[in-house]
């Protein structure tokens, strides 16, 4: 039985960014747990940040802090396509009445080399909503979500091996 219910979510978190930023990665909207422990990918079943920590030889990010040291040490911006939109839990299926994120601010402040999306959804959005706007076409990854289950960590690393190239 489907308890969820249906809430208005306005994103409440920054853009992650510096004028070094080459690559950017949007999501869909944080999850109430990345919302609850305040910064993107933050639920501890989210395989995003140990994903990049094996692309870099480096340790998984803990706190906001790190992570949000990480991404600007690897000029990664971090972001995501919708500003606020109708949605059940995480459920990036059950979202509604979506308003996207003004990506521009990052784009007329960093030499972005490509953009990213993290799963299927974010991909659809941002075709849809910030493609006609910027025409940057974006490169779709599959979701690091504890819900994509399907896809393994190894996997994961090698999808995500493309973003080195843009970051040389």
């Amino acid at each position: 039985m489907n308890d969820m219910k249906t809430e208005r979510i306005i994103h409440a978190f920054s853009p992650v960014f510096d004028s070094e930023s080459r690559i950017l990665v949007l999501g869909t909207m944080p999850s109430p747990k990345s919302r609850e422990l305040g910064f993107y990918y933050s639920h501890p079943r989210n395989r995003f940040w140990p994903v990049l920590a094996k692309l870099f030889g480096e340790e998984v990010p803990k706190t906001p802090e790190e992570k949000a040291n990480f991404s600007i040490s690897h000029k990664i911006a971090l972001w995501d396509v919708l500003k606020e939109c109708d949605i059940e839990g995480a459920s990036d299926s059950s979202i509604k009445n979506a308003v996207p994120n003004d990506i521009s601010v990052i784009l007329k402040n960093a030499d972005i080399k490509a953009v990213f999306t993290t799963g299927a959804t974010a991909a659809k959005l941002y075709k849809k909503f910030i493609e006609p706007e910027t025409k940057i076409p974006a490169i779709a990854l599959p979701s690091t979500s504890p819900a994509n289950a399907k896809v393994k960590f190894e996997e994961l690393v090698e999808e995500y091996k493309i973003i080195l190239e843009y970051l040389k």
